[in-house]
């Protein structure tokens, strides 16, 4: 939960060149199109800063379930403006003096998906913070070495610093990528190709032998352009794709909760937490590793949640993969999950956010009335049961959900019977 004691301007900043380059302008609009599940942090007198336009029905969705009173949250959709950063799409809208107003002089700040330069300047030009630090200067300080660790050669140098364990690899320019994977190729079956700033798998490639003898060579994604920098790794024999979230604020650094991921390809498809059985033996050690980084990172200056990745291969063994130096997918799903059983008799709940495809469109109302018909939808008493956290989707078939149960059994049998229910392909 965001702790804050004057207003929050929930910053949806999904175009970030935070975590990819600006130019990689169509996969930064399919993200930002999970923006509308910000609106399970505001409070009464919040604002939220939204590239993509909420439903009426899920708003009214989000407050009855959170208790915020609809007129006491303002909610400002701005008009699409191409792969560009929110800051600049809101000012070319001419929005930038209805958030000051909102925003007003009641000790307010920005709280941004990612910590970037121009949700800086934002702050900076409507006169608030930037959350949770005391200063927008001090939030600027920190920017440098955010932006570093939200690259793979970054995080590899630190993490190596750290000690953490890590997968076989060497760091060069786009150009030196195939002789660095034949080389790794050598000692290895198969090796990971991917570029330094991405997020999501996006641009990875999974590469073997077979590949570079058919002669055709070592094609690469276009990100990072024709000098930038990728990492090339052995592939290791995976079993489970894990992370640590933590948190660095003034108090010092703690793990807030750890999960397995959900991968197709590398490319993150959703999330369960706790960690299974078959990987809870590396928690301690996922612990003791994010813990080392948040230490580092506080001592360059950063404040607020961060992720970070790990391979469990099928020896058991976990190798540090990669970190994310901001409210990455998994922080909003949990602080939702957090109020939402906040005095329930679920007080240690279990929970997963994934994704399906219906098989027919349908709109939020109607994938509504299915879950409440079927007793699925979420009970604030019991704790439990089934929310969707993002709103419709464009398609109307694409759904973001998140289960929440008492075990992470019983999630299961939530998502078995939410994947009749709504009718999802392959359920």
């Amino acid at each position: 939960m965001v702790t804050q004691t004057g207003p929050i301007v929930v910053f949806a900043n999904f175009l970030s060149d935070l975590a990819v380059d600006l130019d990689e302008g169509q996969i930064l609009t399919t993200w930002a199109q999970q923006a509308p599940r910000k609106a399970w942090l505001l409070r009464p007198g919040d604002v939220f800063v939204t590239p993509v336009r909420l439903s009426r029905e899920f708003l009214r969705y989000v407050y009855g379930l959170t208790g915020v009173p609809p007129e006491s949250a303002a909610v400002i959709e701005v008009p699409p403006a191409g792969a560009v950063p929110l800051a600049q799409a809101v000012r070319e809208a001419g929005l930038v003096e209805r958030v000051r107003a909102l925003a007003g002089d009641r000790g307010a700040a920005l709280l941004p998906t990612a910590l970037d330069a121009s949700a800086i300047a934002f702050a900076r030009d409507i006169g608030i913070d930037v959350h949770p630090y005391p200063t927008v200067e001090a939030a600027e300080a920190a920017l440098k070495t955010t932006m570093l660790l939200n690259t793979k050669t970054g995080f590899r140098e630190t993490a190596e610093q750290l000690g953490m364990r890590l997968p076989t690899g060497r760091t060069c320019r786009r150009p030196e990528a195939e002789g660095v994977a034949r080389d790794l190729l050598r000692d290895h079956e198969r090796v990971v190709v991917k570029p330094d700033r991405s997020a999501g798998g996006h641009g990875m490639r999974f590469v073997s032998r077979d590949d570079l003898r058919s002669g055709v060579g070592l094609p690469l994604d276009t990100v990072g352009g024709p000098e930038g920098l990728w990492v090339v790794e052995e592939h290791l024999d995976v079993a489970e794709s894990v992370s640590v979230q933590v948190e660095v604020s003034t108090s010092g650094t703690r793990a807030l909760f750890s999960g397995a991921m959900r991968t197709v390809q590398g490319s993150f498809t959703g999330y369960a937490s706790p960690l299974p059985p078959s990987c809870a033996h590396v928690a301690g050690e996922l612990e003791e590793w994010g813990t080392a980084l948040g230490r580092h990172l506080a001592d360059h200056g950063y404040a607020g949640p961060f992720g970070l990745d790990a391979l469990v291969d099928t020896d058991g063994v976990a190798y540090a993969s990669e970190s994310n130096i901001r409210r990455t997918a998994t922080t909003t799903p949990h602080a939702m999950v957090a109020r939402l059983t906040a005095g329930s008799a679920n007080a240690h709940p279990a929970w997963s956010v994934s994704k399906g495809w219906t098989r027919a469109p349908m709109d939020f109302d109607g994938a509504l009335a299915r879950l409440r018909a079927s007793r699925l939808a979420f009970d604030p008493d019991r704790g439990e049961g089934a929310v969707l956290h993002a709103d419709a989707p464009p398609d109307g078939r694409s759904w973001r959900y998140v289960l929440i149960a008492r075990s992470a059994g019983d999630v299961g049998e939530q998502e078995t019977a939410l994947a009749e229910v709504l009718e999802f392909e392959g359920g």
